[in-house]
């Protein structure tokens, strides 16, 4: 496993400007961690009331497939190391998804959003997530990402 890197600029503002997700959907606040295999963010979108994500006034506890996404997509941004536009992706799978929780919203803290690459290559990759709020984890599962969708 390589060190960790350094993430200090790496607030929401980075995260923007090196994925595709824009505006209020752009629901990551910085990266804690990473190195070649994992990646730590952390988000506070979850209790705005503007989340987009949001149906009837709430925000499922699936949503978090979605954060965990975003994560993917980060964790490919720093290791591209480029300041290229950021190219499209798509999650082609989810597997094994576990809910612990209803809801995201109203959780008391920050989620902690993980995602662990577990194997890949040039075109797809395969990443094991989880969101936690302080020791509970709301959710956990894998996720098969397409990398660089439109070559396809």
């Amino acid at each position: 496993m390589a060190p960790m890197l350094n993430t200090a600029a790496l607030d929401h503002g980075w995260i923007a400007a090196h994925i595709p997700h824009q505006g209020s959907m752009c629901l990551l606040d910085r990266v804690l961690e990473w190195d070649g295999q994992r990646i730590v963010c952390e988000a506070v979108s979850h209790n705005d009331p503007a989340n987009p994500l949001r149906d009837a006034g709430r925000l499922g506890a699936a949503n978090g497939v979605e954060y965990a996404a975003q994560a993917m997509a980060v964790h490919g941004a720093l290791l591209a190391q480029s300041d290229a536009a950021p190219t499209q992706g798509y999650l082609t799978s989810v597997r094994g998804l576990s809910l612990h929780t209803d809801r995201l919203d109203g959780q008391p803290g920050p989620l902690r959003v993980t995602a662990e690459r577990q194997s890949g290559d040039a075109r797809l990759i395969l990443y094991q997530f989880s969101v936690h709020c302080g020791e509970r984890c709301l959710l956990e599962g894998r996720a098969s990402v397409v990398l660089d969708a439109q070559s396809l």
